[in-house]
């Protein structure tokens, strides 16, 4: 594929980020352009430069990827999200859990506990979006009950929550990977464990020290337990494995038998609030649909393609063959916003570089799934930042500056590849 042909392939996200994201620093307010306008502009150029097919045919290829079996689900768990969230809140549910976590918690342990509990139950259920729909509303109730940044404590989560998805045996990620690069996982884990271990203890420190400002409230309101049952119930149910729409629907019905039986509200209420829950993500829903229809369209018109063959043609060694992978999968990650689509892309290809210099396929599928998670946790357009945004209310932007353990993730990673670390591996 030609450079220019290839180039006006990747056009469209270029369009994205000159609008949204250059358009917002010279406005100096992220919250100028929305998102929805940004992806619109962007998906009407997508298909308007897509020839060679007619015009209803370019529709299609949007609307196969705004529609695709996998985002679909993603929207369906971001309704039952939104009306368990807004339900709970409106039972008191919300409320009566951080006051529990607040008498239960320090202060000053509040960010690093977070974090150690997204990093327990995503290693447990194998799902980041599972452990950010479990956790994000309770951070956003101690963010605003301790006076810290909701952006923040919601980075917290979704940093924890790509830990365990990244290292989890039942993760999809980890299975692709795995799959596609032919290793067993528990070799895989023991790889990944070089890497991201030192990633996590580091952060847990950074977060205990900047902890160390955060204060309880003077005074905790008395804690009512029948409240937190929803709550308790959810995020045992994910640490069990339990499907993330089993888990929510369970929650629902919880919040509304609670709610009512105490009086929080009737079941009309009941059936309002989680009405106004599902509309809350509304906005979310169309971004992630957008999204997919763009990211689509690129792939149909070769934009993927042309990245995997300019990575591919110049590796000369294994450390530049390591980095091609790891450039590959991110890329690609970017384009797809799927962490567990991109590994699916570049998987085959991987394994070719690899035979070919002599790679170990351990390191090879430790690369494939880190890189992934990494970019992934980092994308203000990917369905995880996209849904702690949403159970915050906050602009998905606002989340970036605060991902401290995906940048760090990043950042170990690529040392491990410069200096051939894990050696066994290497």
């Amino acid at each position: 594929m030609s450079n220019k042909r290839g180039i006006f392939a990747l056009s469209p996200m270029l369009v994205f980020m000159a609008i949204y994201l250059v358009g917002s620093l010279l406005a100096g307010d992220f919250y100028k352009i929305p998102l929805t306008v940004a992806f619109m502009a962007a998906s009407v150029y997508a298909v308007a430069i897509s020839g060679g097919v007619p015009l209803k045919k370019r529709i299609e290829y949007y609307s196969k990827g705004a529609g695709g079996p996998n985002l679909m689900l993603m929207l369906w768990i971001f309704v039952m999200a939104g009306a368990f969230a807004h339900s709970a809140k409106e039972m008191g549910s919300i409320d009566a859990t951080v006051n529990l976590t607040l008498s239960l918690l320090p202060g000053n342990m509040i960010l690093a506990g977070m974090f150690v509990a997204a990093c327990f139950i995503s290693l447990s259920v194998g799902t980041s979006v599972g452990t950010i729909v479990a956790l994000t509303p309770i951070a956003t109730g101690l963010a605003e009950s301790t006076g810290t940044s909701v952006s923040l404590l919601a980075a917290v989560v979704v940093g924890g929550a790509f830990f365990g998805d990244n290292l989890s045996f039942i993760s999809d990620t980890t299975i692709v990977a795995t799959t596609t690069q032919q290793c067993r996982l528990s070799d895989k884990f023991r790889v990944n464990l070089f890497i991201t271990l030192p990633a996590a203890l580091l952060i847990l420190i950074v977060y205990i020290v900047m902890g160390s400002s955060v204060q309880s409230p003077k005074e905790v309101a008395e804690v009512e337990f029948i409240k937190v049952i929803p709550y308790l119930v959810v995020l045992l149910a994910a640490a069990f494995g339990m499907n993330v729409m089993a888990v929510l629907t369970i929650g629902i019905i919880l919040t509304g038998c609670i709610g009512v039986f105490g009086g929080s509200y009737d079941v009309l209420g009941w059936l309002s609030s989680m009405g106004d829950g599902i509309k809350g993500m509304s906005e979310l829903i169309i971004i992630t649909m957008m999204a997919g229809g763009l990211l689509e369209v690129i792939r149909v018109n070769g934009g993927i393609d042309y990245i995997i063959e300019k990575l591919t043609s110049k590796v000369t060694s294994k450390r530049g063959a390591e980095l091609s992978i790891a450039t590959l999968v991110s890329l690609v990650n970017a384009c797809t916003a799927n962490n567990t689509v991109a590994i699916l892309t570049v998987g085959d290809i991987s394994k070719k570089i690899g035979d070919r210099f002599g790679l170990d396929s351990r390191k090879c599928a430790s690369i494939l799934d880190t890189y992934s998670c990494c970019i992934q946790g980092l994308l203000p357009y990917g369905a995880q930042v996209l849904m702690a945004a949403g159970l915050a209310n906050i602009n998905p932007i606002k989340i970036i500056p605060f991902l401290y353990y995906p940048m760090t993730l990043g950042v170990v990673a690529t040392i491990a590849i410069l200096l051939r670390y894990p050696k066994r591996y290497s």
